[in-house]
């Protein structure tokens, strides 16, 4: 009998040892992922992920038109296929500046303030088998998770991970840095051809994987058709390693570049040049003053001060600024203020080298 046992025991710890393997094998970066969750500030955590993002898969499949149907394919990435659930985003505006200039040492440095009420926004630091490495901030209440779904404890971490589908800003390790921005008027983007679909923030994501610089980020749009999420108009602030910086915004559905260093929450293009530029509002002007006085060269410290200078208050109905980002396109790196603690700099390197 008590052979018996003993080889029943033993039978029941192989199959609860391979089932163990068999699943830290399928979901051992994820779980690694959700483990990695540290709160850095208030309204701001980081996390990093190392392993296949899923993203891949998703353009394969054609991508997705909505918010609502990435998130679903995000849970049933995040569950490997054993969870399909109906997602119902929420749609809020939010208001941004962005400011590149080169520092005396010839740096390229981007400025980001992301201006949204309460924002609980994840750093997520990405490692993915096939892609470049990125550091890239998004919102988990695009997602409605709100104040109940901030990453802490574990299945709220595991949650935050489907910011591998979506990013409101970045910077890769190439170098290559976008934002997104609100254009100015809530006329959506809808792209309707036969290329592969992508939302405005999964669009970011895909150019961070993809793309080394701004010219092969406009490729990198020019091939898919892109459709606003979040309900309005969006406009990109890009910028790389060489110095280009650009806006691209939409009009009539048609992509739109124009040069620039400064953007803000109005658009920048011939077509609808100012609208959505609302009685009052001098960011745009205040950033462009300091980078021509500054004749586009600026230290760190400087750029800082620049984006700080137009960034938000916190206050009940106003979009404060939740985070700003600095990053040093040159030396990949980036380094985040939450809710304007300029005191309590939080800085990340990419450390990859080239893939």
């Amino acid at each position: 009998m008590k052979k018996v046992l003993k080889i029943a025991l033993a039978g029941v710890l192989i199959l609860i040892v391979t089932a163990g393997v068999l699943m830290w094998m399928e979901f051992g970066p994820l779980l690694k992922g959700a483990m990695s969750c540290e709160k850095l500030d208030e309204g701001l955590y980081y996390m990093e992920y190392k392993g296949d993002d899923g993203f891949d898969e998703l353009m394969n499949r054609g991508g997705f038109q909505s918010t609502d149907q990435l998130a679903s394919y995000a849970m049933e990435f995040l569950s490997k296929g054993h969870y399909k659930p109906e997602m119902n985003t929420s749609k809020e505006s939010f208001g941004c500046s962005a400011l590149t200039a080169t520092t005396p040492e010839g740096s390229i440095l981007m400025g980001r303030n992301f201006d949204f009420p309460s924002a609980i926004g994840v750093v997520l630091h990405t490692m993915p088998d096939r892609g470049y490495e990125s550091i890239t901030t998004f919102n988990v209440e695009f997602y409605g998770f709100g104040k109940d779904y901030q990453p802490e404890g574990f299945k709220n971490q595991y949650m935050a991970l489907a910011g591998l589908f979506v990013a409101l800003d970045g910077i890769n390790e190439k170098g290559l840095a976008i934002a997104d921005l609100m254009a100015g008027d809530s006329i959506e983007t809808h792209q309707r051809t036969n290329k592969p679909d992508l939302t405005t923030t999964a669009a970011i994501r895909y150019m961070l994987n993809k793309a080394a610089n701004v010219g092969e980020a406009l490729d990198l749009l020019r091939s898919i058709d892109l459709h606003s999420d979040v309900g309005f108009a969006h406009h990109y602030a890009m910028a790389d390693a060489s110095g280009r910086s650009v806006v691209v915004e939409y009009v009539d559905n048609e992509m739109v570049v124009t040069e620039s260093p400064a953007v803000a929450n109005h658009y920048l293009c011939e077509a609808k040049h100012n609208v959505g530029l609302l009685e009052g509002d001098d960011r745009y002007d205040r950033l462009c003053q300091r980078y021509d006085q500054m004749k586009g060269v600026m230290s760190k410290k400087q750029l800082t001060e620049a984006i700080e200078d137009v960034s938000q208050p916190q206050r009940e109905g106003f979009l404060g600024t939740a985070w700003t980002m600095v990053m040093d396109l040159t030396h990949p790196s980036v380094t985040y203020y939450s809710r304007r603690h300029f005191d309590k700099p939080f800085r990340f390197e990419l450390t990859k080298k080239g893939n």
